[in-house]
């Protein structure tokens, strides 16, 4: 850790911004052992504090209680908290500047806008405070510290949202990590510029650590595998914003011998869930939130279910975000082995839209994952859109154009993992298929109303 204060070394004093980050990250390696009985208890005890600051000052918020029939200091159990009906995106569109409060807090200022990419269809814009900012950061210092990174190293970074051109370099690896540890450089390089030029990027980098969307990896390990090469610095991969699968964390390890970390986060709500250090479990980061997990009757998910994600912001004064529908899918867990007393989840599934339609009424989460696509033809990249009801745009990038017999193998494998012969139309793309708003990339994409 790094002092702040002029002439002190050693102990570190801090101060600005790094102080409350600290203190607070302190604090969470306390409370992630504490029971999960007193987590909850404690998750309510905000709740309440959070809902009376809103019924007050969020005309939406207020209306929607009493709709429920409800007040704030009804909000102090579970059982309480499913009294009130779920919000969705839609929702939150449709109350515009009613849902934001009027007031917050002398010392949750300043606030700030964040909006979502729009990956789902239905952008939405959430005000955020610096004490969400906080706890943000503190939830993303925490990842770092359970994963034990060498903060000294070098980091290299794939992605869009954040940068102004297709390159950039700094001196450390900016917040968090740098308002308290002395760090390595970073380097950013944008998504968009195609993997040819990223894996060219990384070898000359050389990262200890990276920072990439699993869909990138995918198609950047294949780029690995068939040049034989690997990068002889790099620690562990760590992945964000979209779904990881087990492939791709199999692959990572067999081609370039580093593990992957993931986050699951989102743009209204901040860090949601990250990977347990002592197991394949994400923990929720409940200090911050309140996660369900729910079926289509809005009851509690058992452990091994799949179900809607529904969040609850803890300390969003600003924008009360209560049992607020992300459009996520994930499979809950029981406890974690490791003892911690943070709720546990298996696994993120992926979003509504990423489930396939069959013309039977069914609905499920497609089986399409491509590592026997190339044991047919050099598939570099692919993607399925389903278009109609009985129809599938496969949506191809390879190093040569396919033969009409690969074609039909690739399309005997896709039909019997969507469980129904789909009428299939190959489109082919020269380099990369393009990228969602952020660069995010779904590998199964319905477009059915």
């Amino acid at each position: 850790m790094q002092s702040m204060v002029a002439g002190v070394v050693w102990p570190p004093l801090l101060s600005g911004e790094g102080a409350p980050l600290a203190a607070l990250t302190h604090q969470l390696q306390q409370t992630q052992w504490l029971p999960a009985d007193d987590i909850v208890v404690r998750q309510h005890q905000q709740l309440v504090m959070l809902a009376q600051h809103s019924e007050i000052h969020s005309v939406y918020f207020r209306d929607r209680m009493r709709a429920a029939g409800m007040r704030a200091g009804q909000l102090s159990t579970r059982e309480d908290l499913r009294r009130l009906p779920v919000m969705r995106r839609r929702d939150v569109q449709a109350a515009g500047e009613a849902l934001f409060c009027a007031q917050i807090p002398r010392a949750h200022a300043p606030i700030a806008e964040s909006s979502t990419s729009g990956s789902s269809g239905e952008p939405v814009v959430v005000k955020r405070t610096a004490v969400s900012r906080l706890m943000w950061l503190a939830m993303t210092l925490r990842e770092h510290l359970w994963q034990q990174r060498d903060f000294r190293g070098r980091l290299a970074v794939i992605r869009d949202d954040y940068l102004q051109s297709e390159q950039a370099d700094w001196p450390t690896w900016g917040p968090p990590a740098s308002l308290l540890f002395q760090t390595g450089p970073s380097h950013a390089l944008a998504v968009r510029t195609g993997v040819a030029r990223q894996f060219e990027w990384l070898q000359s980098i050389n990262p200890n650590y990276l920072l990439v969307y699993p869909s990138n990896l995918a198609a950047l390990l294949i780029e690995f595998e068939q040049h034989g090469v690997r990068l002889p610095r790099l620690q562990q991969i760590r992945t964000i914003n979209e779904t990881l699968t087990a492939g791709i964390r199999e692959s990572a390890r067999r081609v370039l011998g580093a593990d992957i970390a993931d986050t699951y986060s989102s743009a209204e709500v901040g860090v949601i869930a990250v990977q347990c250090p002592d197991s394949a479990l994400y923990h929720v980061m409940a200090e911050g939130m309140i996660v369900e997990i729910l079926n289509e009757r809005d009851e509690p998910c058992a452990p091994g279910e799949v179900g809607r994600v529904v969040v609850t912001d803890l300390h969003n004064f600003a924008t009360p975000l209560i049992r607020y529908e992300l459009g996520d899918y994930a499979e809950t867990s029981g406890p974690c082995p490791c003892g911690r007393g943070l709720p546990a989840l298996r696994r993120i599934v992926g979003r509504r839209r990423n489930m396939v339609r069959l013309p039977d009424g069914r609905s499920l989460w497609p089986a399409i994952g491509g590592l026997r696509y190339r044991e047919i033809a050099p598939i570099r990249q692919f993607q399925f859109i389903q278009r109609e009801l009985e129809t599938i745009e496969v949506r191809l990038v390879s190093r040569v154009p396919l033969s009409a017999d690969q074609e039909r193998r690739i399309g005997e494998l896709i039909r019997k993992a969507l469980d129904f012969s789909f009428n299939l139309q190959f489109v082919y793309f020269a380099e990369q298929i393009p990228r969602g708003p952020g660069g995010k990339f779904e590998e199964f994409v319905c477009e059915l109303a």
